[in-house]
Parts: C-alpha cells; sequence; structure tokens
C-alpha cells in the first residue's frame, strides 16, 4: 500500500537560538539577518495562521485606494515579499524585497528576537495581527496536514503535544505573542486582534487606513470589507494559494482557506485537552494585559 503524501514527508525543522523553522530559511540565515531594512517600510507581522493573507490584502486595497483592478497586478504571495522566505533556487524573500520600490510592503512570521536588527534601527511600522492560540493551534494543524514543505503533524493528539511544547515552525505561539504585545508602545507597532476583525471588520480596517496614513471616502472601506471577507477571499484564485503546486501545499488534504471562524477549536479539543490546555495557558500568559476571545 502506497503511503498517503502526509506520511512520507522526511522534511525536519532545524533551529535558530531555540525557534524551530524551516530547513531552506534556517540555510538562508545570514541573508536574512543582514537584510536592510528602510524607514518608510510596512512590516505585516503574524504568528503562522492568524489571518496574515487576510490582513495583507486589507493593506494592499487600502494602498491601492480601493481598486480591485490593481489589487489584481499579482497573486498575493507576491505582493508582500516574506523576509524568510527561501526555496532555492527561486529568488529569497529578501532577495524580491531587495528588488522592491519604496514605500515597501513586507511581512514575516518572526519573532521579535530573530528579526532583522536594521528594522529596529530604521523605526519601521509594524502591523502585528495575533489569533487565540485554540484556534490558531488548529487551522495551523491543518496547514501542516497539507503543507508538503512541513513535517507530517502525526495525529491530532501528538500535534497537540508539539503545539504547547513550542515545536512547531516559527516557535511557541505564546513567546510570539507576548515578545510583540510587550514592545508594543516602544516601536511604531498596530496590534490588531484577528477576533475583533472578525467582529467588526470596518472599524479594524479604519485603524489599518490611520495607521498607513490614508484617508479613505466611507464608500471605499465599505468596498474593502466587502472584497476582503472570507468568502471572497476563499473563492478568489489570487489570495486562496490555489496556484501553488500540490508539491507544496496540497489543497485536496485540507484548503489554504478552511473556515476562518473563531470558535472551531470545540470540534477539535477533547475535554481534557481543553482543561490542559486552559492550565498550561495561565502559567505561560501570568503577568502579561494581552486577553483574547476564543469565541464570538
Amino acid at each position: 500500500m502506497a503511503l498517503a503524501p502526509e506520511l512520507s514527508r522526511q522534511t525536519k525543522l532545524k533551529e535558530v537560538a531555540g525557534i524551530p523553522l524551516r530547513d531552506s530559511t534556517v540555510d538562508n540565515w545570514s541573508q536574512i539577518q543582514t537584510f536592510k531594512a528602510k524607514p518608510d517600510d510596512l512590516l505585516i507581522c503574524t504568528y503562522p495562521k492568524s489571518g496574515t493573507t487576510w490582513i495583507q490584502e486589507i493593506v494592499n486595497m487600502i494602498e491601492q485606494n480601493g481598486d480591485v483592478e490593481k489589487c489584481q497586478r499579482t497573486i498575493i504571495q507576491h505582493r508582500h515579499p516574506f523576509i524568510e522566505w527561501a526555496r532555492p533556487p527561486q529568488p529569497s524573500g529578501v532577495d524580491k524585497a531587495n528588488a522592491m520600490p519604496a514605500p515597501r510592503i513586507l511581512r514575516t512570521h518572526l519573532p521579535t528576537q530573530l528579526l532583522p536588527p536594521s528594522f529596529w534601527t530604521n523605526n519601521c511600522k509594524y502591523l502585528y495581527v495575533a489569533r487565540n492560540a485554540k484556534d490558531c493551534m488548529v487551522s495551523f494543524y491543518h496547514f501542516y496536514r497539507m503543507c508538503q514543505v512541513l513535517p507530517n503533524p502525526g495525529t491530532w493528539n501528538e500535534y497537540f503535544e508539539t503545539f504547547i511544547n513550542g515545536k512547531v515552525s516559527c516557535g511557541s505561539w505564546f513567546d510570539h505573542v507576548k515578545g510583540w504585545w510587550e514592545i508594543r508602545d516602544r516601536y511604531q507597532i498596530l496590534f490588531l486582534f484577528y477576533e475583533d476583525m472578525k467582529r467588526d471588520p470596518k472599524r479594524e480596517i479604519q485603524k489599518v487606513m490611520q495607521f498607513m496614513g490614508k484617508n479613505l471616502d466611507e464608500e471605499v472601506v465599505d468596498k474593502i470589507v466587502l472584497e476582503t471577507s472570507f468568502e471572497k477571499m476563499k473563492d478568489n484564485p489570487l489570495t486562496n494559494f490555489s496556484t501553488i503546486p500540490k508539491t507544496i501545499m496540497d489543497q485536496s488534504i485540507s484548503p489554504f482557506m478552511r473556515k476562518g471562524i473563531v470558535g472551531d477549536w470545540k470540534n477539535h479539543f477533547t475535554v481534557a485537552q481543553n482543561e490542559r490546555f486552559d492550565e498550561i495557558y495561565e502559567q505561560k500568559m501570568d503577568g502579561t494585559s494581552l486577553n483574547f476571545c476564543m469565541e464570538l
């Protein structure tokens, strides 16, 4: 019997300063660390599966003043380079960013301590989106299942342990969100919550617009709300990653844009897992003023 593609994967993560990352990222680490940020760069920062593509599309539409045609110039992955992305022989995220005209919009999943130092010295703008840990864990699990360049996640129960121990790509969710939250007043950081974006997209889009120094008519903002809805983006080949080859993302296993809801964790966590997670969460998040909504 042939093994299912998700079982035959041999991919291993490597580590930088204790943070697990994709091997190709680690192999390209010196280029990433010496990246030269510019003062007018806007960096979209997220832990994986926290609404990265969503906030990208929002930022893109604001940047293009709501012009849908301009937003459709290319697939979303090519609009805002991932700083740490590397897949030789293709150009790396750094190569793509270096070739971009200013002002640039870039993105990263890196925790604060691994960000190229030039971002801090240039006082860039950062847009951070945080999603509650339980939904993030579930979404990342399904992404792991379909993403052929990440290790096989095993069963849900096995992956549950991997996630709570911070052994997934980009490391601990707890450390990531706390790291960005703790420095939000020291730098130009707009810290948003995925759940607020679901609850009141218009209000959150207006915050992003102001942060980007844009002033768009209400009519345009309403259009952006509509165009960046989950349903619209799920059906849009420019945002749903359907152009990516199956050898990298096998969407027959799980779609890249799956549900986009708040509270799907309830369909995965057992009662025992939920109790255990809540205990760990309390320990890890002790002393932080971060507050997440777990269901809408």
